[in-house]
């Protein structure tokens, strides 16, 4: 990935939302106007596909999709390729380009755009693609009285937003940031919104992305599967299949619990090419619900990724305690802490060469009780811990605390004896709101993972015989020693400087008092 050609792309992003911001700020809270900004871009999105994918395919027969929909003979057959391919059908007079052009002849209603909407969804329905597009756009309801109380007030509401949408780069195919989710984040600052408090719960920050990816995928080129259980905006998946060699995953799988967020998933799947029938998603609290079944049987995936919510609180039922993802361990994640419940669900899945990358906090690596008696069946009875690595703090959205990845493997490949930590906390570019890690840094935690030997302050191998004389304490510090020792002082140095300090003092205190005296004035010193 270029990092500068990234920050670029994010900047130009930036700016024009900025401009969208400065034109509607104020009119409408941004909880909810965001989902119009990004509703309207994913729209956007599938309507330059359509139009991009169908005329290249038509380009032998010398017409354009748009003629073609006009002619009885092509209509038929294009319809269904696009269905069957794409997934749906706009119709040429729902382009997104033919809206703009209204809104430039001052044609435009608000409600040509729902009627739009309304025709792309409907044209799913009873198809194999039906439940990546179902209630997808309801987000973005066009009949909100916030929006506009007048249609009139919303048509120009939506016009501007359309206008000012139509006017940025979309290059999809050679971006290098998650435009959806970099859009959410930068809206959400924008408008200050609450909104944007719990943000950060489903938006991986891109240089975290990049590294859990990496850890991930060494050595792969391409995997039959890959799953995020707390999916949020798909970042994850996403990082997963471009650092594959091959860049190639069968599919794609996730659960969302949060409503907005899981439309949100779907739209940045859907706008990185991953095609309807290579994803399944659902909309659901994983904790509780666990979908990833198939004839009855667990599926077991090659990839797993995910940053769950931190510390969040459950309160496990005798479902739960009877769930086969939580039974092996013998104790349930705490009612405060459910950071190992997702970690369980992960385990519970892997592949026969399964392997796991989670963001969690530090409180997993060393809490005790339960959490303890979860760590020492991960790596007592399993084996599964491959490495932990801790990160710098403020790197994730909505919290200032240090996270650690960890780093999982069902065929550890030789390091069965060990687990590697790595402390990458004091490696980071410090930035006004968060901080980040560079690629050059990325690069030196990728190298100490695989090489996979001691580091001075960086780096250790810690045989499985020291962790268990740990008690299962997976606290960085136990294994990597950063105490940097202060330099010597010279005490004989430091006392002549004291004496020359009170000598100097001395002597101004006198030259205080003369001047006091010839004032006629008590001496005050």
């Amino acid at each position: 990935m270029d990092s500068n050609k990234a920050q670029q792309q994010s900047q130009e992003l930036a700016n024009s939302l900025w401009a969208i911001a400065n034109d509607l700020r104020g009119q409408m809270d941004a909880s909810r106007f965001k989902d119009y900004i990004l509703g309207v871009i994913f729209y956007r999105y599938l309507s330059e596909r359509t139009e991009k994918y169908m005329d290249t395919l038509l380009s032998d027969d010398n017409i354009s999709y748009r003629d073609a929909l006009k002619d009885p003979e092509f209509a038929p057959v294009v319809r269904q390729y696009s269905l069957d391919h794409l997934g749906y059908i706009i119709e040429p007079e729902y382009l997104f380009d033919s809206l703009i052009e209204e809104i430039k002849d001052n044609k435009f209603s608000i409600d040509h755009l729902e009627k739009a909407i309304n025709k792309l969804t409907e044209s799913t329905q009873g198809q194999k693609s039906e439940a990546a597009f179902d209630k997808l756009f309801d987000d973005m309801d066009l009949t909100n009285k916030d929006l506009g109380r007048e249609v009139s007030d919303r048509t120009d509401k939506m016009s501007k937003i359309m206008l000012r949408i139509s006017s940025i780069n979309f290059n999809t195919e050679n971006s290098e940031i998650d435009i959806l989710g970099t859009a959410y984040m930068i809206l959400i600052g924008l408008f200050q919104s609450n909104a944007g408090k719990k943000g950060g719960e489903f938006f991986t920050p891109a240089c975290a992305s990049r590294l859990i990816a990496r850890l991930v995928t060494v050595g792969l080129d391409e995997v039959r599967n890959a799953c995020d259980p707390c999916a949020g905006s798909g970042s994850l998946l996403l990082q997963v299949k471009d650092h594959l060699s091959a860049h190639k995953v069968g599919h794609f799988y996730g659960q969302e619990y949060n409503g907005s967020t899981f439309n949100l998933l779907r739209m940045n799947l859907l706008m990185h090419g991953i095609l309807h029938s290579q994803f399944t998603v659902y909309n659901d609290d994983t904790l509780k619900k666990d979908n990833f079944y198939e004839n009855g049987k667990p599926l077991m995936f090659d990839i797993q990724v995910t940053n769950p919510p931190f510390s969040q609180k459950w309160k496990p039922t005798v479902k739960e305690e009877n769930d086969p993802r939580y039974t092996g361990a013998g104790a349930m994640a705490p009612d405060s802490y459910a950071d190992l419940a997702f970690l369980e669900h992960m385990v519970f899945h892997m592949a026969d060469d399964g392997r796991i990358g989670i963001v969690l906090p530090h409180g997993v690596l060393f809490r005790g009780g339960k959490e303890k008696t979860i760590r020492e069946y991960l790596i007592g009875n399993l084996n599964r811990i491959d490495a932990i690595i801790g990160l710098p703090p403020n790197m994730f959205h909505g919290t200032t605390i240090p996270a650690c990845i960890i780093v999982l493997k069902k065929n550890r490949n030789g390091n069965s004896s060990n687990i590697l930590f790595i402390d990458a906390s004091k490696e980071f570019i410090k930035g006004k709101n968060q901080n980040s890690i560079s690629d050059e840094q990325i690069d030196k935690i990728i190298s100490a993972y695989v090489e996979r030997k001691d580091v001075d302050k960086y780096a250790h191998v810690a045989s499985l015989d020291e962790v268990k004389k740990n008690d299962y304490n997976l606290n960085i510090p136990r294994y990597v020693d950063t105490f940097e020792e202060e330099a010597p002082v010279d005490l004989n140095a430091t006392f002549a400087e004291i004496a020359k300090a009170e000598q100097e003092e001395k002597a101004i205190d006198e030259k205080l008092n003369e001047f006091f005296k010839e004032l006629g004035l008590e001496e005050k010193l």
